[in-house]
């Protein structure tokens, strides 16, 4: 287990992503997926209010829902962190004070709890001072409500005024901070926002940690380019939402544009290296990629998320997957010429 900064939580050194609920995987798939992370010692989950909205079919907290109808049943919410998010669901969009209170409103019903373990501020909201956001959080937060203050996608100088703000009026301050980061995406997170994490007793707990996919290996010929997706949204909208096999598909699409940024020739290099190791270590390519990041500064626990079952032993894994000294290097060395 690792401790989640400042917060007290002791968690997995993995979380259990959330945003194929209600797309890719149906309720009962997920509550699948959900006992297998559990089952392998797995307690920290993260999802949104806004997954997912945009999926053909959906209006906006289908995972919390499910999540919530899986603590129900299995009557195991003391023993989780569960994190969720602010800013994105189509009924309660941006971090205006009433707009944070409502959508935590909301969420607590869509989960079935009295509070979240972690709240984050899902992306900037440039219209609202901030210093009425810190002050929503840090009323939620004396309410009991949400136990950890935390950002998603802020960049570092504004997790410093956020900082600032709560040191000046007493708020609680952000204890956790939800950036982009892999083996492929280095650059902001390691110049820019671990030297404020480092400098504040904060950590980070990554997204695409897997780089949609693409550090699995499976997209090696990006059949598409993220220009297109307004095309595949498109298309998207054309499916009624009622038949799993239409949103697999979509999904399908979805991710192949999002890998789509990575396919370069250095990002390429990254998958090979990625590979010779696992085939090497016999395990597989998901478990080397977050194993390292894993092993990165401020980094507590990666985020992945997980379609099958069979799909979360691989996650499981990279908690106990120990990379050598060398093979660390040479990933390191191979990741840093990605632009």
């Amino acid at each position: 287990m690792a401790r989640l900064g400042r917060s007290g939580f002791e968690v997995f050194p993995l979380v259990l992503g959330g945003n194929t609920f209600g797309w890719t995987s149906d309720e009962k798939g997920s509550h699948r997926v959900l006992d297998a992370f559990v089952a392998g010692g797995g307690n920290f989950i993260d999802t949104a209010d806004s997954y997912t909205a945009d999926v053909p079919g959906n209006s906006g907290g289908e995972s919390e829902t499910i999540i919530g109808s899986w603590l129900a049943a299995r009557g195991n919410r003391d023993s989780l962190v569960i994190g969720t998010k602010v800013s994105r669901h189509p009924e309660f969009k941006g971090l205006a004070a009433g707009n944070v209170k409502a959508a935590l409103e909301a969420s607590l019903v869509r989960l079935g709890t009295d509070h979240i373990d972690v709240y984050y501020a899902h992306f900037d909201d440039p219209k609202t001072p901030l210093a009425e956001t810190a002050g929503a959080f840090d009323a939620l937060h004396k309410a009991g409500k949400i136990r950890v203050v935390a950002l998603s996608n802020y960049t570092a100088p504004r997790i410093k005024e956020w900082l600032d703000i709560a040191r000046r009026e007493g708020y609680e301050p952000p204890t956790v901070v939800q950036p982009d980061y892999n083996l492929v995406t280095r650059r902001r997170y390691e110049r820019e926002i671990a030297p404020v994490l480092a400098d504040e007793g904060m950590v980070a707990v990554p997204y695409f940690a897997l780089a949609s996919g693409f550090l699995t290996g499976k997209y090696r010929q990006v059949g598409v380019h993220r220009k297109a997706l307004p095309y595949f949204q498109l298309i998207g909208a054309f499916l009624t939402g009622k038949n799993r096999r239409n949103r697999q598909e979509f999904g399908e699409i979805v991710r192949r544009v999002v890998a789509s940024r990575y396919f370069t020739e250095e990002g390429l290099a990254v998958v090979k290296a990625v590979e010779d190791i696992a085939s090497a270590r016999g395990v597989d390519m998901s478990t080397v990629a977050i194993a390292w990041l894993r092993g990165r500064p401020g980094v507590v626990a990666p985020i992945a998320s997980a379609r099958t079952v069979e799909q979360v032993s691989a996650l499981l894994a990279s908690a106990e997957f120990e990379l050598t000294a060398e093979e660390t290097a040479a990933l390191d060395e191979v990741s840093a010429r990605v632009k």
